[in-house]
């Protein structure tokens, strides 16, 4: 089992409070340890900007609290009824990410002996403050997360395995079996994938310049997304029309695994480029060839709706793959001229963090 950077960050964010509850000779330093493990963040820029939120969450919480003990006392109906309104609140000010910390802070409060209740509260507030900035502290200063080279490696990651699927069921040397097992796989793939991007887009930088040259890195890796889930599509469909695929006429199959090659094969160099392992001009000859290929494609297949051989609710049937093999032509035409820009423009700027998987 592998232990990523935010259990680590929730270890120290939990032993950080800890030790400075007790340095402060603070009773009870086990309520600053749980109010750090509710406000540990999975990013930094996330960290920064809930930071006040989670200020804010806590002193109402602690007044609600407060007021509701006072008034009511410490029946359980009470502090559901606290519970109930601080959920109410926040989901009314769309703050739903800081519910579990706000509801821990009115339970540990409302739970304060009713002996010098107003002082015990006041202790146990400052002991949830204490976890809170804890969490925010390792948050900023440890194991920043490496979002930029998980993604790029998920992402080369699936869209291997999808390009080596479609060449071999171009081929038919297709174990069924086992493709059907692999696009599952590759949905939950793509599915973590989307939530690594969405932490690495918060990841934006502190400063102003750092922001704008992850935005543009934001902009790269939303493509790069959306062309491997054009090539997984594409697979699918495959898949799904393999025996049409057999009774296309000879040139029109043939036409189609040449554009399908010339695809991947350009999607695989851009990849690459990126990473900064092959040459910048590598894609050209690549460009050309898809580009050309398309129309080739395209009139190809308008050729066979008059074939006898393939009847046209077939054509109808294998119409939309052809659609969307163009589609994932466009994409990755796109895709190379973003990665072009992005080293051509800002040179000072972009930098790229691709590390080996060794290294992460």
């Amino acid at each position: 089992m592998r232990l990523g950077a935010r259990i680590f960050k929730t270890g120290l964010s939990v032993t950080l409070a800890l030790y400075v509850a007790g340095w402060l000779d603070f009773q009870s330093p086990a309520f600053a340890a749980l109010a750090a493990f509710f406000a540990v963040q999975p990013s930094v820029r996330k960290s920064l900007t809930l930071i006040w939120d989670q200020v804010q969450a806590n002193v109402l919480s602690a007044i609600l609290a407060v007021v509701f003990v006072l008034a009511f006392g410490q029946e359980p109906f009470v502090v559901g009824a606290v519970v109930l309104l601080i959920i109410a609140i926040h989901i009314q000010l769309k703050k739903e990410a800081i519910i579990p910390l706000a509801v821990v802070t009115a339970i540990i409060i409302m739970g304060s002996p009713t002996t010098d209740f107003m002082e015990l509260a006041f202790n146990r507030f400052l002991l949830i403050m204490i976890g809170v900035f804890s969490a925010f502290a390792v948050n900023l200063v440890f194991l920043p997360p490496k979002h930029e080279n998980q993604l790029y490696h998920k992402i080369t990651d699936v869209n291997d395995d999808i390009i080596q699927w479609i060449r071999l069921l171009l081929h038919h040397e297709v174990d069924y079996r086992t493709l059907k097992e692999d696009l599952k796989k590759q949905r939950d793939q793509l599915n973590k994938i989307d939530e690594t991007y969405l932490l690495y887009k918060d990841e934006r930088g502190i400063f102003r310049k750092q922001e704008y040259a992850t935005l543009r890195k934001v902009v790269l890796f939303r493509q790069m997304i959306r062309s491997t889930r054009q090539a997984h599509r594409i697979l699918e469909n495959l898949t799904m029309n393999d025996n049409l695929i057999h009774q296309l006429p000879e040139d029109m199959a043939q036409t189609l695994r040449l554009q399908l090659d010339d695809i991947t094969n350009y999607h695989e160099r851009i990849l690459l480029k990126y990473a900064g392992k092959v040459k910048p001009h590598a894609t050209e000859d690549y460009y050309e060839e898809v580009s050309s290929g398309k129309k080739v494609l395209m009139t190809g297949f308008l050729k066979t709706r008059n074939d006898s051989d393939f009847e046209e609710t077939d054509w109808m049937t294998f119409l939309p793959v052809v659609a969307q093999v163009i589609e994932y032509c466009d994409d990755i035409e796109y895709l190379d001229r973003l990665v072009d820009r992005f080293y051509n423009y800002h040179t000072e700027d972009n930098e790229v963090f691709i590390k080996e998987r060794s290294d992460y």
